[in-house]
């Protein structure tokens, strides 16, 4: 794997979705992530920066005040927060450093209402490495997104979480196909010298993806 052709994005993972206020609004989901998601998210980023791989965050906030900007799925069920808000803040643990891109987003998928796939492709970037929330919603909506557009695409599932372990499985089920699904440890392995296939090589779209055992991760 070509660190210099690879990114990892990190989806949603701000104070308006996983924040400090989600310990009082959802405690079971705050304390799960807290105590099993985080610490693979910050296992992977800390991998990727060490490897020199691209960092790219994204967070849910509108672009205007009153959110008139939002996808019409997010209007619908009150998604969104004010632009330079303290919930679309990325928490403190995964904080972006100076020169790693924050794409604000209103919609389930960075492709559809950011410059993602420009930046990518500017960058060099083949292989986009995804982890984040909600595996049945964003993260479902992204994997088939950069997959659809050409790139090979690596989900991490233990660094992903939904609202119930259930709809993270199901939500993995569906979406193994458009990508590898592997735990972090593997990941660290294939950016070792030596330890993975290159990136650059084309995948063919009739072979299978080999998929983890989705009862091994969060």
């Amino acid at each position: 794997m070509d660190p210099r052709r690879t990114a990892l994005l990190l989806v949603d993972v701000q104070e308006g979705t996983c924040g400090t206020e989600q310990a009082r609004q959802r405690p079971e989901f705050h304390g799960l992530f807290r105590q099993r998601t985080l610490p693979a998210l910050q296992r992977a980023l800390a991998l990727a920066r060490g490897q020199g791989i691209e960092v790219i965050h994204t967070v849910i906030a509108n672009l205007t005040a009153d959110g008139r900007d939002r996808s019409l799925d997010y209007k619908r069920c009150g998604m969104g927060f004010p632009p330079g808000s303290a919930p679309t803040r990325v928490i403190a643990e995964l904080a972006p450093r100076p020169d790693e891109l924050v794409l604000p987003k209103s919609s389930s998928s960075p492709f559809s209402s950011t410059t993602l796939d420009y930046l990518l492709r500017n960058i060099g970037i083949e292989t986009l490495i995804v982890a984040g929330i909600l595996t049945d919603q964003c993260i479902d909506h992204t994997v088939k997104d950069a997959a659809d557009r050409g790139y090979r695409v690596i989900c991490l599932p233990e660094a992903c979480m939904a609202e119930s372990l259930e709809r993270h499985r199901a939500a993995l089920d569906c979406f193994q196909g458009y990508g590898e699904l592997i735990a972090v440890a593997e990941l660290a392995q294939r950016l070792a010298p030596g330890g993975g296939l290159d990136a650059s090589a084309p995948h063919d779209a009739g072979s299978p993806r080999r998929a983890v055992n989705p009862d091994a991760d969060a």
